[in-house]
């Protein structure tokens, strides 16, 4: 059991965040996924960053 508001707010929040991905997910194979939802899935998984790039090629 969480012991304080920010441990119980985040929890809530990861609940809401579950909730809409499954709507989503509901969503999408109702009515199928468009362009622009493909160009935002592809963005949000995307593993690197502007950030690594600069760093790996700093180490280079």
């Amino acid at each position: 059991m969480t012991s304080n508001r920010g441990q119980q707010g985040a929890h809530g929040i990861g609940q809401i965040v579950k909730q809409l991905n499954n709507q989503a997910e509901a969503a999408e194979q109702i009515q199928g996924s468009n362009q622009v939802d493909q160009e935002i899935n592809a963005a949000a998984n995307q593993h690197g960053s502007e950030l690594d790039e600069i760093f790996n090629n700093d180490n280079n």
